[in-house]
């Protein structure tokens, strides 16, 4: 007489894997037993060569052809680019009338910074394409959006957030430009003869990037709770801030989905359009904050490890309910708005 195990399995639209669990598991590591004197300077340096690592791995699996094509697509990028660097921005902004009632100053400059940082590249593709957007077109907004973001997230941090940002300078972009593109140029330049490798070997190189971001979360999250400032959160700001994310994320879905159906969008590129241009990088972000908020950096981080986990939840329903759409009816007369247009398109990774 056999018996079957009954296993106990999570809803397949709920994306919490294992790496969701590391991040939590990471956080209450660094509450245990955060990294003090000479192991925080080690786990400092490790957290620096290893995004700059993440970095140059970005940069050699790029495709500068498959770049340069995708700018044909302007007015796709475009709309992208204001998404993230113009209307979340605006959103962010608004936010000051939140404090001190519902946000306190420090979470408002977290949630501020979140607004600021560039959209994701990984999961924006993997939505995009269970929803059968444009793929293409997703893969080359997440990359122009990182690179970008580069350059525009410190000098909107220090318009934007002045003194809040942990007193940015010349110093702060000087750090970021050497961390984060140096490192990507220079997998653009060696992608030549290193871009085979990487290819066969994507799944270890996944490891890589995950673990890069796992020690960025230490780091900061060990320099927090030796600073003490963990003592200014409390469960109801926690809430408030959740609920100040929700709409954040509610609004950008919405502006993007209908936003890009009045510019003229087809479905393709409008599908692409709402899941690269309503989405935050933790992966980029969170470098960017370890530089510019210092030690209070686990505090600044903190609306955006939340924003992270809340908009692949969402983001995860919304791509499978559009994958259960019939295929639209392509009108003759529609001109597509260049060479990604199509989401059968190919492109080399």
């Amino acid at each position: 007489m056999s018996s079957r195990r009954r296993t106990l399995t999570l809803p397949s639209w709920l994306p919490v894997d294992a790496y969701i669990l590391a991040l939590v598991g990471t956080v209450v590591l660094a509450a245990l037993l955060p990294a003090r004197s000479t192991a925080a300077d080690v786990a400092g340096g490790a957290s620096t060569g290893a995004v700059a690592l993440l970095f140059f791995l970005y940069g050699a699996r790029l495709s500068t052809a498959e770049a340069l094509d995708g700018l044909k697509h302007w007015r796709f990028h475009l709309t992208v680019l204001a998404c993230t660097f113009l209307v979340f921005p605006l959103l962010g902004l608004a936010s000051k009338g939140l404090v001190p009632y519902v946000l306190t100053p420090e979470l408002q400059a977290g949630f501020l910074f979140l607004c600021l940082v560039p959209s994701t590249i990984q999961s924006s593709i993997a939505f995009t394409s269970i929803a059968r957007g444009n793929v293409p077109a997703a893969i080359c907004a997440g990359s122009f959006s990182s690179l970008t973001g580069i350059f525009l997230t410190p000098l909107l941090a220090a318009l934007l957030l002045g003194s809040a940002g942990g007193g940015f300078s010349a110093d702060s972009l000087l750090k970021i430009v050497l961390q984060l593109l140096v490192p990507f140029l220079a997998g653009q330049l060696l992608r030549r003869w290193v871009g085979g490798f990487l290819t066969r070997h994507k799944k270890v190189l996944g490891l890589v990037d995950r673990g890069s971001i796992l020690l960025v979360v230490y780091t900061a999250f060990s320099e927090g709770m030796v600073a003490g400032i963990w003592s200014q959160v409390t469960p109801a700001r926690l809430g408030a801030l959740l609920a100040a994310e929700a709409v954040l994320l509610a609004v950008m879905l919405a502006l993007t989905w209908y936003g890009a159906r009045r510019l003229g969008f087809n479905r393709e590129d409008r599908i692409a359009i709402q899941f690269a241009g309503s989405k935050k990088s933790l992966a980029a972000g969170l470098p960017m904050a370890s530089v510019l908020f210092g030690a209070h950096a686990s505090l600044a981080v903190l609306p955006l490890m939340l924003f992270h986990q809340m908009q692949l939840m969402v983001c995860a329903v919304i791509a499978k309910r559009r994958s259960r759409d019939p295929e639209p009816v392509r009108d003759p007369d529609e001109t597509d708005a260049g060479p990604l247009s199509h989401p059968a398109a190919t492109v080399t990774s």
